[in-house]
């Protein structure tokens, strides 16, 4: 074991530290020590299974490479629908290279995943693997059976399995609650898992299965946080074992089931019509009209949240501007930074890496994720990975402890999903719920960061079968300077690491860096299209340029005076 290994075992109970702090009770006679004890001996076991265990790890290989076929599958039904040149096969190549288009190439396999993952619940599978879970997680740390259940369905679906215990959540206790909902942020559904693997394949050809493996382990880890941020005081209505579904036999016996919700639909429908679902093919074509909801969903928050950002960004440029200490000082002021700052300490705990330039761009992109949503640092980490040796920052080590802690959902865009969907499910607990989103959305972090340690206790340097096997020519999706590492999609600011122990780089120092770099400042033909401007600039050590496979740059001009080594020209991406 390495001493980054160490920090990483050590960084889980770092954690467990965080969230005590900030409990609801602090005293030692409602600290929930079996669940913790218990949950984290699971995490370590479930990684080793992944991580070490040769079968597994063979067994997560084979599943990654059978997972191919239905991301081809989802590409067919979009290349026949959008055409060849918008989505290319192998064996239909376009006859133009358009490049990775966000919104033909990601959000039809959302669609796709829905409707697939509708078909299995439909015939029974999804149901078979969440018992095993269910029983496995309230075996092992006694929780109640309602949230063991809920926890075992959010390894697939997203607020959709709080309506599996749906009966259980009006008399639930706050802690029952807070569990629930902090499963929800902590993982991430699988027809969003789609779209982080189509930017992250071509550098990590075995991500699939390790986001899999990331929302199975996630499950313990979010109780372990939850139980500690809130403990349990009160005894839970389900706490003798795990309740089973029952389906009412007759009208009779549903018309009484439905009128205990004074909410719950008469009938579920499509475009207004009233349906019953009757058939797994059916069942599929309603699960991909509820992904033709989530894909707008998701591509209307995009632009809503990134466009912000980049508002808020050019905020800062123009305050940069400003001549004097007020220009100094915001000219190292961006989203990006104070979003890196704040996750800085976290980030150290997962043991990601002791270097300070990769140290700070980990947490830039892991931080980019509260306000941005985990799609664009996902494409930010590709394109990162995919940089050449001698320009490329983040290891193989960081690649993978990052993909862990960005799997979940825990973002402000997810608080009013989860909140809002939960609070339609049981009205009479409003105040609870509202309450407790905030704490969700807390602990949901705190866990994508315990898991992402957990892997990072397991990671083993040199170990090729960990990512997988490369393809000799490594290309990420087509991408703008504004998906780079560190800086927002569309943030005309640079990320600059705020301070040093040792050095502060200031501006002035910023031309003599000897590879080509993009002047802020410049006019549009003095820019050089091929190449962007580092996205993070280390406050120890002057960082190398960073160039994006296809990436051109903007020539639109930062305001007068910023500037040149601190201030990236804005870009208008096309997409997140």
């Amino acid at each position: 074991m390495s001493y980054l290994n160490l920090l990483s075992f050590l960084g889980i109970f770092g954690l467990c530290a965080v969230a005590w702090l900030f409990s609801e009770n602090r005293s030692l006679r409602v600290f929930p020590w079996r669940v913790v004890i218990a949950g984290i001996l699971l995490q370590l076991v479930l990684g080793a299974l992944v991580f070490l265990f040769p079968p597994t790890r063979a067994a997560l290989q084979g599943f990654s490479s059978l997972l191919d076929s239905v991301f081809l599958a989802a590409d067919t039904g979009a290349s026949f629908v959008f055409g060849k040149n918008l989505v290319p096969l192998p064996s239909r190549p376009a006859d133009v290279n358009l490049g990775y288009i966000f919104a033909f190439r990601a959000l039809p396999t959302v669609i796709f995943f829905s409707g697939l993952m509708a078909l299995l619940y439909n015939i029974g599978v999804i149901q078979v693997i969440t018992n095993i879970f269910a029983k496995v997680f309230y075996a092992v740390m006694r929780l109640s059976g309602a949230e063991a259940l809920s926890g075992a369905a959010n390894i697939f679906v997203g607020i959709e399995a709080a309506i599996v215990v749906k009966p259980y959540l009006p008399k639930m206790t706050r802690s029952e609650l807070c569990a629930i909902l902090s499963c929800c942020f902590g993982t991430a559904a699988s027809s969003t898992l789609a779209i982080y693997v189509s930017f992250l394949r071509p550098v990590f050809p075995n991500i699939l299965g390790h986001l899999v493996s990331a929302s199975i382990i996630a499950i313990p880890a979010c109780f372990v946080l939850s139980k500690i941020l809130v403990p349990e005081t009160e005894v839970p209505l389900t706490a003798g074992g795990i309740p089973m579904e029952e389906k009412a036999t007759t009208r009779k016996e549903a018309a009484v089931v439905e009128s205990d919700f004074e909410d719950a639909p008469k009938h579920e429908t499509v475009g207004g019509e009233p349906i019953e679902r009757v058939s797994p093919m059916d069942a599929a074509i309603v699960g991909a009209l509820d992904g033709v909801k989530m894909a707008v969903a998701i591509a209307a928050v995009l632009i809503l949240i990134l466009g912000l950002v980049s508002l808020i960004n050019q905020i800062f440029a123009a305050l940069a501007a400003i001549p004097g200490p007020i220009g100094q000082i915001f000219s190292v002021v961006t989203l990006a930074n104070i979003e890196g700052v704040l996750f800085l300490p976290l980030t150290f705990l997962t043991g990601v890496s002791l270097d300070w330039n990769e140290l700070w761009q980990s947490s830039v992109i892991i931080g980019r994720r509260l306000l941005e949503t985990a799609i664009p640092p996902y494409q930010a980490l590709a394109t990162a990975a995919a940089l050449p040796g001698a320009e490329r920052i983040i290891s193989d080590r960081a690649v993978l402890i990052i993909s862990y802690a960005l799997s979940g959902f825990a973002h402000l865009a997810s608080v009013g999903i989860f909140v809002g969907g939960t609070i339609a499910l049981i009205p009479s607990r409003r105040k609870d719920i509202s309450e407790l989103g905030w704490k969700a959305l807390f602990v949901g972090t705190l866990a994508t960061m315990m898991i992402a340690a957990v892997a990072g206790v397991f990671y083993q340097e040199g170990n090729g079968s960990i990512l997988g096997d490369q393809p000799p020519a490594i290309t990420a999706p087509a991408v703008t300077p504004g998906a780079l590492p560190t800086a927002s999609p569309t943030s005309p600011a640079t990320t600059v690491a705020p301070s040093s122990p040792s050095a502060t780089t200031t501006p002035a120092a910023a031309p003599a860096t000897t590879a080509p770099t993009t002047s802020p400042a410049a006019s549009p033909a003095a820019t050089t299209p091929p190449v962007t401007s580092s996205p993070t600039v280390s406050p120890r050590v002057q960082a190398a340029p960073q160039t994006a496979p296809t990436a051109t740059t903007s020539p639109t001009t930062s305001p007068a005076g910023t500037t040149p080594a601190t201030r990236a020209t804005p870009s208008a991406s096309p997409r997140p």
